[in-house]
């Protein structure tokens, strides 16, 4: 293959669809592997109560709009639904569930695509697999003592299987806010609790403040750094059911625990808080393990960017990453890889990359 995409989601849709649009053809000069069993990306994962009124900011893929979606449909089925008629429209023929082990360096200067379904020989690769498949755990001590349950936002299906309990949400994100908002319906207590004051956006939010969230989450990733969430420099817009919330307590936030005890949390100055259950809504980190054989990291632990392309190998692109990690952000950052991907190509012939 001339490129293969990994990963279709938002981002990696958005690749292929520009891909097809210079002339490439799929299974001929590029393929689309993904990891899923159904189209979706990580939306099929959302739990049934995030309907698709309540998501913020759903940017319609390049080249078909998403029109007459009911607001109060689980947003698994809208945007899944969505990316699938996607794929027909534009024929993008992905293969599933295709699991991606490893990146190799191959001997004839291509890539090697090491995928559950074979090997693929490359000469660029479009990494697009966002962050659903590592949720990120934190880890404080007596963890393993608590006699509750604790589980990850990736394993959250909704409210009701907290009614009458006492519950604890970790996190200051998105879909903390939207867990605590749901479970303090039904359960007998919800305790929040996050490492940093959240920071809630009252002000008009327009472009040119996108902008400048963007150039700071870019700016690490330009010097090899992890990157933050968008939502981490832009705050949370402060919505009518937040504001409510707020009113009725149900926001009042409480610094980090300092440890975990076999009935709740505590904290050192003597505070404790026992719970049922302790809901980890703590994000997730960038699924790039595959990549590890091509040594891509930085000292700073994160990879070095320029645009959408590796600093340390031209070949590969991340899209989906760091600044592009929204709706909008993945559209662009797809049509920038496979503008960058085709100089790359026209500049290095299939049969100087295989000599």
């Amino acid at each position: 293959m001339d490129v293969v995409v990994v990963g279709a989601g938002q981002a990696g849709l958005s690749a292929a669809y520009h891909l097809r649009r210079a002339g490439l053809g799929p299974d001929r000069d590029f393929v689309v592997l993904d990891g899923a069993p159904r189209p979706g990306g990580a939306w099929q994962f959302r739990w049934p109560s995030l309907t698709y009124g309540k998501v913020h900011g759903m940017h319609a893929l390049p080249g078909m709009e998403l029109t007459g979606a009911d607001a109060d449909r689980p947003s698994a089925e809208v945007i899944g639904g969505y990316f699938a008629r996607y794929e027909e429209a534009f024929g993008l023929r992905v293969r599933r569930p295709v699991r991606v082990a490893a990146v190799r360096e191959g001997e004839d200067g291509r890539l090697l695509v090491e995928g559950s379904d074979g090997t693929y020989r490359t000469r660029a690769l479009i990494n697009a697999t966002g962050t659903w498949e590592r949720p990120f755990w934190p880890r404080y001590p007596g963890q393993e003592t608590f006699r509750g349950r604790q589980l990850h936002t990736a394993r959250y299906a909704g409210p009701e299987e907290f009614a009458g309990r006492r519950v604890i949400v970790v996190g200051g994100g998105a879909s903390g806010t939207q867990h605590l908002l749901e479970i303090a319906d039904v359960a007998a207590e919800t305790t929040w609790v996050t490492r940093r004051p959240p920071v809630f956006r009252d002000a008009r939010f327009g472009e040119a403040e996108g902008r400048a969230a963007v150039a700071l989450v870019e700016e690490r990733v330009r010097q090899g750094l992890p990157p933050r969430s968008v939502v981490s420099v832009t705050g949370l817009p402060l919505t009518d059911a937040l504001r409510e919330a707020r009113e009725r307590g149900i926001l009042d936030r409480l610094p980090m625990f300092d440890r975990i005890t076999p009935t709740g949390v505590a904290w050192d100055e003597g505070r404790t808080v026992d719970a049922d259950v302790i809901l980890w809504a703590t994000g997730f980190r960038a699924a790039l393990d595959h990549l590890a054989p091509l040594r891509l990291r930085e000292p700073g632990g994160g990879i070095r960017m320029d645009g959408t392309r590796v600093v340390r190998d031209e070949r590969v692109h991340l899209v989906g990453y760091g600044p592009s990690a929204s709706t909008i952000g993945a559209n662009r950052a797809g049509r920038a890889a496979v503008r960058d991907v085709l100089r790359l190509l026209a500049r290095v012939p299939a049969a100087a990359a295989a000599a």
